[in-house]
């Protein structure tokens, strides 16, 4: 272990695979676990690491790829821990470029068809659900599952409702679900176990762009309750009716 102790966890570093290492900043998901991830993401990016070919954020830690014919593993290692020793990640300023982004959504009808659900299992009423689903703002916290896929979090504790115990056959693409105080949205149709409270008309993977991900770690979120006559007009706008601004 090395770095600044955050509760009982500091941060750790594992080899992963033949030229990969992983910078652990906690076992659980918690918003400084998840800071620490995407500050130190960045820090790695800033220090030009000759032989790291790429550094990506998951929820809590930091994957390092690096080209083992030109950066061992032991000067890889050293280098990440005097990074880690500058700092305490847990409460470093977050990256620069991020932005706020509303998104107009439908919470319920047929279109999202597990609110109903959802709010029982967090011992809410459906109008609290919504008022407090649509009323949150949320961090991007990773990327994963499918190209452009955001984690979303954390909410109120109440959301700590675990995932199903059946799939959904599928979803359709600008699905808004939730579980274990997370918010998925959903970038392509899909099976899922989380819960389909809201449905969006934005578009996150466009293949056809230079930025192909349209949310990147560290982007906040707030998913503003719309009419679904809202949805239907921007059904033809990728960015879905969402207003965005930069975080100064």
């Amino acid at each position: 272990m090395t770095g600044t102790t955050f509760l009982s966890f500091a941060p750790v570093i594992r080899s992963a695979g033949l030229n990969g290492v992983l910078v652990s900043f906690g076992d659980t998901l918690t918003e400084p676990g998840n800071r620490a991830a995407l500050a130190f993401t960045a820090a790695v990016a800033r220090a030009g690491i000759d032989g790291v070919e790429e550094c990506a954020p998951s929820l809590v830690s930091v994957f390092v790829q690096f080209d083992p014919l030109h950066l061992s593993l032991e000067a890889l290692t050293g280098r990440l821990t005097e990074l880690l020793a500058e700092q305490d990640w847990y409460a470093a300023p977050m990256p620069d470029g991020r932005r706020f982004i509303r998104v107009p959504t439908v919470y319920g009808t047929e279109l999202a068809p597990q609110l109903e659900e959802a709010a029982q299992a967090a011992g809410l009423t459906v109008e609290a659900a919504i008022a407090q689903m649509s009323e949150a703002r949320v961090r991007v916290q990773t990327i994963g599952f499918a190209p452009g896929q955001p984690y979303l979090g954390l909410l109120p504790e109440a959301w700590n409702i675990p995932r199903q115990t059946a799939l959904t056959k599928a979803v359709p693409e600008g699905a808004l679900v939730v579980a274990i105080r997370q918010f998925v949205l959903f970038s392509v149709a899909n099976p899922t176990g989380w819960r389909h409270i809201g449905q969006t008309a934005l578009r996150l993977f466009r293949e056809d762009s230079d930025t192909p991900f349209f949310l990147r770690p560290g982007d906040e979120v707030q998913f503003v309750q719309a009419s679904p006559d809202v949805l239907e007009r921007h059904k033809n706008d990728p960015d879905g009716g969402a207003l965005i601004e930069a975080i100064q």
